[in-house]
């Protein structure tokens, strides 16, 4: 089955179940500091998963393409991957256990024809905090799963969330297919890699404390999360996902190493979905994580010896297998070209520096040992995979402390997840007061700065912590005291003015004919939720946003900046002393 079957057939069969098709979203989380990127289909629903209704009903689904950081280091074999795209249906206070397995299994054995004796699942342990669920196991026996295709596991494997500290969690049951020609053993053993993890069914019906406590939610829901590349591996019975029509047409023109030409497809083809959406390669936050899987593509080809121009005849590949589903790419196709062309004429300096440094510090070698350390720090500062560096000692006639480099990277790896993990302290999305005024606010100042430079400015982005707004316009030069100076006037004046903050749910076409800001065309619903500032600004928005202007007392614009050509950045304060 192809991969644009199993797609639409997802869809359709959930749209027959009464639940209504919604658009995916960016990759680039809107109003959530928390997190770099989309990493799952729910995320762009945590408003509605904490009870803001939902213009189109209780009962959605859709498409979602993800990506996960995580993981960098292990693509190469048969199923990790950054970039993904994550089929999901969800229940808003709606259907619960029974009727979300019993669709599952419908899809899985009904419309994927896979056979019940391939699948196997998982369902939660139980602990102090939250009972066996023993709800779902007996839902599974009830269709036709035997007892011994059913394994219970603890909180790590068969519990999601909070993402943060605190905030709506719950026990899930998963999905596991056989994927061998091999007759699937009698007993489930989820530690045998050969069962595929497929499906994932969250059952939303608590809320972790700050206190550290579990306590029932008042609104349950339900998130499911269906990966779309795992699925095609299975049902187009191939040992990898990269064996699947997601990749084999423009995999059959590497006949390279497996393990690197798997790494190079997978970065090169998440490159171009964070170029899609105007990210450029840098230093910081999403823009290191592109320059990274840039540059660890470049390494590698060079390590195949692939041709110079493999990464753009790559990239229009893959832009032309996804050109049908995802147009933007095919409409930005230059502007991606030229990004990945710069990055490798950069990165390519790096690697002639690295190679010096290399020179330089062997010539001192004492012993016929390159230090870990050194390995190390050409690995991480000039892109050196150890491969690399070990073929120059090869040829060198040295070798490399392999121990050395691998307790350099254990810490280097120990230092990165505490950084990931103060980056996501805050919990999934924040939605106190501050964040709340904050975002207010850039609505208050989109509304300002088209007033002050014209109808031309869009906005391009947003990122929200406590401490701060970070506002992303389409403006092509530095704008003078004058007019920050007047758009600042302008937003505490409206502050000033006390405008009540209304919500009204309406059809996308007449919020565009009534003249409602909406610059994510491709992102909206055929039914939208429209906040409106008085009658000074109207956008199309999921919140959260305060009941009266008043709330956010002050508001002051600390720097102005630009963040790429035709785009400027703002970062702003509100209620200070």
């Amino acid at each position: 089955m192809k991969s644009v079957d199993i797609r639409n057939k997802y869809l359709e069969f959930f749209k027959k179940k009464n639940h209504k098709i919604i658009p995916g979203s960016s990759i680039l989380p809107e109003n959530d500091p928390t997190v770099l990127f989309t990493t799952a289909g729910m995320h762009p629903l945590v408003p509605y998963l904490l009870g803001q209704p939902h213009p189109l009903g209780n009962k959605l689904t859709d498409y979602q393409k993800c990506i996960r950081t995580g993981d960098i280091d292990e693509v190469g074999d048969s199923f990790h991957l950054t970039f993904f795209e994550m089929l999901g249906n969800w229940s808003l206070n709606d259907y619960w256990k029974k009727d979300s397995v019993g669709m599952s299994f419908e899809f899985l054995t009904k419309i994927l024809k896979i056979p019940v004796k391939k699948i196997a699942v998982t369902c939660f342990k139980g602990d102090k905090d939250a009972p066996k669920d023993t709800e779902s196991s007996k839902i599974w026996e009830s269709l036709g799963i035997p007892k011994e295709r059913i394994a219970f596991l603890p909180k790590k494997d068969n519990w999601w969330g909070p993402v943060g500290s605190t905030g709506p969690c719950g026990p899930d049951t998963e999905m596991f297919i056989w994927s061998s020609s091999k007759k699937p053993p009698k007993k489930f053993d989820p530690k045998d890699i050969t069962w595929i993890e497929i499906w994932n069914n969250v059952f939303i019906e608590y809320t972790k404390t700050t206190e550290g406590k579990y306590l029932p939610i008042k609104q349950r829901n339900i998130d499911t999360g269906f990966g779309l590349e795992r699925a095609a591996m299975i049902l187009q019975e191939k040992p990898s996902v990269f064996e699947t029509d997601l990749f084999l047409p423009i995999k059959k023109k590497l006949n390279k190493d497996e393990t690197y030409v798997r790494i190079i497809l997978d970065h090169v083809r998440s490159a171009l979905f964070i170029l899609v959406e105007g990210i450029k390669p840098s230093n910081l936050e999403q823009g290191y994580v592109l320059r990274r899987l840039i540059r660890r593509s470049i390494r590698y080809s060079k390590l195949l010896n692939l041709p110079e121009d493999y990464l753009i005849n790559l990239s229009k590949d893959f832009i032309k297998l996804y050109e049908k589903l995802y147009p933007e790419l095919t409409e930005n196709k230059e502007l991606i070209l030229t990004e990945l062309e710069q990055e490798k004429k950069k990165f390519e300096n790096t690697l002639k520096q690295g190679l010096r440094i290399f020179e330089r510090e062997t010539s001192k070698l004492k012993s016929k040992t390159i230090p870990g350390k050194l390995a190390f720090i050409l690995f991480s500062s000039y892109g050196f995979p150890l491969e690399l560096t070990k073929d120059l000692a090869k040829e060198h006639k040295l070798k490399v402390n392999e121990k050395e480099f691998k307790k350099e990277f254990e810490e280097h790896q120990k230092l990165s997840r505490k950084g990931s993990e103060k980056k996501f302290k805050g919990g999934l999305v924040d939605h106190s007061k501050i964040v709340t005024k904050l975002h207010t606010a850039t609505h208050l100042l989109h509304q300002a700065l088209r007033m002050v430079l014209g109808s031309h400015v869009q906005q391009k982005g947003s990122n929200i912590t406590p401490e701060r707004l970070r506002f992303d316009f389409s403006h092509d030069k530095a704008l003078t005291k004058e007019e920050i100076a007047k758009a600042e006037k302008i937003v505490n004046e409206k502050i000033k003015q006390g405008l009540e903050v209304n919500v009204k749910e309406m059809k996308y076409e007449d919020a565009i004919k009534q003249g409602v800001l909406a610059f994510f065309k491709e992102r909206y619903p055929e039914k939208v939720t429209v906040y409106s500032i008085g009658n000074f600004s109207k956008e199309i928005c999921i919140g959260p946003h305060v009941k009266n202007t008043k709330e956010l007392k002050n508001f002051k614009i600390k720097k102005e900046e630009s963040v790429a050509a035709g785009v400027r950045r703002i970062k702003a304060l509100v209620d200070y002393k």
